[in-house]
């Protein structure tokens, strides 16, 4: 079970983009990863398909291992570990260890 999901906003905590932050886009569970825009950009060199036309170099985001992310809490705006709250209705709650929110 993963305790980041899209939409989240996430700070990056080793690598070439450490301290950045940014918001998931998908997560990938089956590959313990996560695609976040604009961290971790790579490029692929288009050739052109036709005649007249140019080749490009297209710019997209690459997987993070989740284990190099940290959740950022939206009410003290830090990196902080995720705990889980289990409420009456059996329902699983996150909250932030640091401020409890």
């Amino acid at each position: 079970m993963f305790k980041i999901k899209k939409g989240d906003l996430i700070k990056v905590l080793a690598g070439k983009n450490k301290g950045k932050t940014g918001k998931v886009s998908k997560v990938m569970p089956d590959d313990h990863k996560i695609v976040v825009d604009g961290i971790n950009l790579s490029y692929k060199n288009l050739r052109p398909k036709k005649e007249n036309e140019k080749g490009q170099r297209i710019q997209f985001p690459v997987p993070l291992q989740v284990s190099k992310v940290m959740l950022v809490c939206p009410r003290c705006n830090e990196a902080s570990r995720v705990g889980f709250k289990i409420l009456e209705g059996g329902t699983k709650n996150r909250f932030c260890k640091k401020c409890g929110a």
